[in-house]
C-alpha cells in the first residue's frame, strides 16, 4: 500500500521533482523498516493477512513466511540504493544533458515497480501473483524505455513481446489449474493438487514452469534478456538484474515446492540448469561491452538456482536461497558500478576503455570486490552459497547430479575468466587518449560502495543468514505449515471436501448419489446429519 499510495502522490506532484524525490525515499525507508519487521515476525509460523477482511479462498490473502519476508527485505534494501544511486546521477551537475537522466514519470513507475515485486513475493494466490507480475511488468516496460532512444525503443519492443508471451502461458495455466481443481488459493491447491489426475497436473506444471522461466530468463527461454537490459539507464538496468528474475525464481521455488512436490521434473530442471550455466557464461565470455557479459552472467547465474531447486531437499533448497540473496545484492552492484564505469571511461566497450585504475583507482575496488564475489572466490558469498549447492549435489551422488556439479565448477571458472578479462583491459590496460576526465559524484559512489559493503556484509554474517535459509527451506519442504497458516480451521479443501469421491469430469450414476434423509424419516428435531450445505444432492 506505501508504494501504491506513493505513486499517486508523486504522479500529482509531477511539476515538482524535488517533492517528488522526497516522497519516494521516505516511501521505500518505510518499506525497508516493514519488511525488517516481517523478517522477525515471520520467523515462526507464517503471518496471513486477508485483504479486505475476506477469508481465504473467497478473498485474497497475503502470506509472509521465512522465504518471502527474507526477499522483500533484500529487495527493499536493492530499490532504496538503486534509488539514492539514480538521483545523484540525475542531480549531477551535467545531467541536464544525460538522456539517462530521470524525468517526472520515473519516481511513480519506480514506486509502482515496488509495490508489483512485494505482492508477487507475498501473495497467497495464483491469479492475484499474476496481477503482481504484471504490476511490475507494467511499469518495467516505461522504465526500459526511459529516454525514448531508438535503441531503448526496439529493446523494449522485444521485452514487451517475450513477456506479454509468458503472461499468456501464465494466464493458461491458470485457467487450466481452476478448471482441474476449482481454487487458484495456494495453499487450497497445495491441498487438492494430489487428487487431480498426475498428467494434468503434469501439465499444469510445466505450463507454470514455461511461464516462469521466460520470466526467469533460463535457458533457452533467455534469448532476449542480453539485447534488452544493457540499453536501459544504469540504474534501470540495475533493478532489472537484481530483482526481476528473481521473481521468476521465487515463482518457480514456490510453486514446486508447495504445489509439486512430488518432483516429477526434477531431472528436467537438472538439465536446464546445466544448460543455462554453460550456454549463459559461454555467451559471457564472447562479449567485449561489459553490460551485455553482466547480462550473460546474469543468466548463466541462475542456473545455480534452478540447480539447488533441482535437488529437492532441504539443503539445496537453503542452499539456492542463500545463493538467490548473494546474487541479488552482487549483480545490483556490478552494474551500478559499470554506470560509473561508463561515466568516468565514456563507454562499456573493453576496446575503448583501460588505465581506470590508475585514474580512478576506488572504481577499481568498487568494481574487483563484487567481481570476485560473483566469480566465487573464498571466502565470499558466492564461494559460500556454491559450495552448498556441490555439498548437496555429491551427497545425492547422482551421474545427473555429477555432470552437474562440473558444470557448475566449468562455470565459476569461466566466469572468474570473463571477468578477469573485464578487469585487465578496463583497469590494467593503456589507457586510451579520448578517455574524458568526467567526475564521479559522491551521490552516485556513496550508494554503489554501500552495495559492496552489504555485500561484503553477506559474507562476515554467512552463519546467521545461511541458518535463516535453512529453517526458510524447512518450511518450503513442510507444505503443511503454510497450509495451516492460511487454513487454521483445517478447511483447505472447503467446498472439494463433499465431493472429494466424484471426479469433475466422471459420469455420475444416479444410483451411487447420496442424497439427505428426508424430514419423514428422521426423528422429531433431528438435524439431517451427513446433508451437503445446500440440502440438495452432493
Amino acid at each position: 500500500m506505501l508504494p501504491l499510495f506513493a505513486a499517486g502522490l508523486t504522479l500529482a506532484l509531477w511539476r515538482f521533482p524535488r517533492a517528488q524525490r522526497v516522497i519516494t525515499v521516505v516511501t521505500l525507508s518505510l518499506m525497508v523498516a516493514a519488511a525488517v519487521g516481517l523478517l522477525v515476525g515471520a520467523d515462526g509460523d507464517p503471518l496471513v493477512v486477508n485483504v479486505g477482511d475476506w477469508s481465504a479462498p473467497v478473498g485474497i490473502d497475503l502470506v509472509a513466511d521465512r522465504l518471502s519476508a527474507l526477499m522483500l527485505v533484500v529487495s527493499s534494501v536493492m530499490l532504496l540504493l538503486v534509488l539514492l544511486y539514480s538521483l545523484g546521477q540525475g542531480v549531477s551537475d551535467d545531467a541536464a544533458d544525460d538522456e539517462a537522466t530521470p524525468v517526472s514519470i520515473y519516481h511513480p513507475t519506480y514506486l509502482v515497480l515496488a509495490a508489483g515485486v512485494s505482492n508477487a513475493f507475498l501473495s497467497g494466490d495464483l491469479f492475484n501473483l499474476y496481477v503482481g507480475f504484471e504490476v511490475l511488468l507494467a511499469a518495467s516496460y516505461v522504465l526500459l524505455t526511459l529516454g525514448g532512444t531508438g535503441e531503448r525503443i526496439r529493446a523494449g519492443a522485444i521485452y514487451v513481446v517475450v513477456a506479454l508471451l509468458s503472461s499468456v502461458v501464465f494466464l493458461v495455466a491458470i485457467a487450466l489449474t481452476y478448471g482441474a481443481t476449482g481454487t487458484v488459493n495456494l495453499a487450497q491447491l497445495a491441498e487438492r493438487m494430489p487428487d487431480v489426475d498426475p498428467n494434468v497436473r503434469l501439465i499444469i506444471e510445466l505450463l507454470l514452469l514455461l511461464a516462469f522461466g521466460i520470466k526467469a530468463a533460463i535457458f533457452p527461454l533467455s534469448a532476449w534478456l542480453p539485447d534488452s537490459y544493457p540499453t536501459a539507464p544504469a540504474p534501470v538496468t540495475a533493478v532489472f538484474a537484481g530483482l526481476l528474475t528473481k521473481v521468476g525464481v521465487y515463482a518457480i521455488i514456490r510453486t514446486e515446492t508447495l504445489l509439486f512436490p512430488d518432483g516429477r521434473v526434477d531431472d528436467v530442471l537438472m538439465v536446464l540448469a546445466l544448460l543455462t550455466m554453460v550456454v549463459g557464461i559461454l555467451g559471457a565470455v564472447a562479449q567485449d561491452d561489459i553490460k551485455r557479459l553482466l547480462s550473460f552472467t546474469l543468466v548463466s547465474h541462475i542456473g545455480y538456482m534452478v540447480f539447488g531447486i533441482s535437488l529437492a531437499s532441504e539443503a539445496g533448497m537453503a542452499a539456492a536461497i542463500f545463493y538467490v540473496v548473494h546474487h541479488i545484492t552482487v549483480q545490483t552492484t556490478l552494474f551500478l558500478v559499470v554506470g560509473l564505469v561508463e561515466r568516468r571511461g565514456g563507454s562499456t566497450s573493453l576496446d575503448r576503455l583501460g588505465g581506470l585504475a590508475r585514474v580512478a583507482p576506488g572504481l577499481a575496488v568498487l568494481f574487483f570486490v563484487p567481481a570476485m564475489n560473483l566469480a566465487g572466490i573464498p571466502p565470499l558469498s558466492g564461494f559460500l552459497g556454491k559450495v552448498g549447492l556441490i555439498e548437496e549435489g555429491a551427497r545425492q551422488g547422482t551421474p545427473l547430479v555429477w555432470v552437474l556439479v562440473v558444470g557448475s565448477v566449468v562455470t565459476s571458472l569461466l566466469t572468474l575468466y570473463a571477468l578477469v578479462k573485464t578487469w585487465n583491459k578496463a583497469f590494467w590496460q593503456t589507457a586510451p587518449a579520448h578517455l574524458p576526465e568526467a567526475r564521479l559524484p559522491a551521490a552516485m559512489v556513496g550508494p554503489a560502495a554501500a552495495l559492496v559493503a552489504l555485500g561484503l556484509g553477506i559474507t562476515v554474517f554467512a552463519g546467521p543468514l545461511y541458518a535463516y535459509a535453512e529453517r526458510a527451506a524447512a518450511t518450503l519442504m513442510d507444505g503443511h505449515t503454510y497450509v495451516e497458516a492460511v487454513f487454521p480451521d483445517g478447511a483447505a479443501r472447503g467446498q472439494g471436501e463433499s465431493d472429494k469421491g466424484v471426479k469433475r469430469d466422471a459420469r455420475i450414476d444416479p444410483d451411487d448419489v447420496v442424497r439427505s434423509p428426508t424430514p419423514e424419516a428422521l426423528p422429531t428435531g433431528a438435524p439431517p446429519t451427513g446433508a451437503p450445505p445446500t440440502g440438495g444432492a452432493s
